[in-house]
């Protein structure tokens, strides 16, 4: 696999922020999915502590299958409110993200990680309090515990991850349900109807509290 490291190029910061206002509402992920006609869902991660929500620019990394390196080297390229994807194509026999990374993710204010893959260290992850997704564990580290490879490793370029294509730069929305994928062009229509899908639920919710049965809400709603 050829070495490539691309510069971000991130969504405007009003667009982000207003995804991470959607982060005080319930299954934030789900709501964005529900916008986007269910398009975009990335399901089957676990997290560090279920109350974990975030949202922010994709920063992603490639790794081959054949030789998974370390990629902390990416944090040089990191920038506060990212949330570094790393494409490990759900490989479990080594772990590509553990306390270390952790640590220095939280120090340059990045927002969550996300492996395809398996971490460890989650206890110091957990303690630390820092935003991770993960396919599983497994105690054996990366090849750069026996020596100083990096490569191959791609940087800013799209990803594939359970299935779904995520490119540099896509807004995620991130909670324990799984994982939203809005592409930037894409943006201001899905946050329309994510705040769209915000208040009808609500409306739904208040419905119910005052005695409406399933049959007089799908007949009002056409479904729940």
């Amino acid at each position: 696999m050829e070495t490539v490291y691309h510069d971000l190029v991130r969504p405007e910061p009003k667009l982000v922020a207003a995804f991470q206002e959607v982060l005080a509402e319930y299954s934030p992920s789900c709501l964005v999915t529900d916008a986007r006609r269910r398009v975009g869902a990335i399901g089957g991660f676990q997290t560090v502590r279920p109350q974990h929500k975030v949202a922010g620019p994709a920063l992603t990394v490639n790794l081959s299958i054949d030789d998974l390196v370390d990629c902390m080297p990416v944090l040089s390229r990191a920038e506060p409110g990212d949330i570094i994807v790393v494409a490990c194509h759900g490989t479990a026999i080594t772990a590509m993200w553990g306390g270390l990374m952790s640590t220095l993710s939280l120090k340059a204010g990045i927002a969550a990680g996300i492996v395809d893959g398996a971490v460890r260290d989650v206890d110091e992850v957990r303690d630390l309090d820092f935003p991770l997704w993960y396919r599983g564990t497994v105690p054996r580290p990366s090849p750069t515990a026996v020596h100083d490879r990096t490569e191959p490793v791609q940087v800013n370029v799209p990803v594939v991850v359970g299935g779904q294509v995520i490119n540099p730069g896509d807004i995620l929305v991130a909670d324990e349900n799984g994982i939203a994928v809005v592409p930037p062009d894409l943006a201001p229509e899905v946050l329309e109807g994510t705040r769209r899908n915000i208040e009808k639920e609500r409306l739904i919710r208040e419905k119910i509290s005052s005695g409406a049965t399933v049959t007089q809400l799908l007949r009002e709603f056409g479904h729940l």
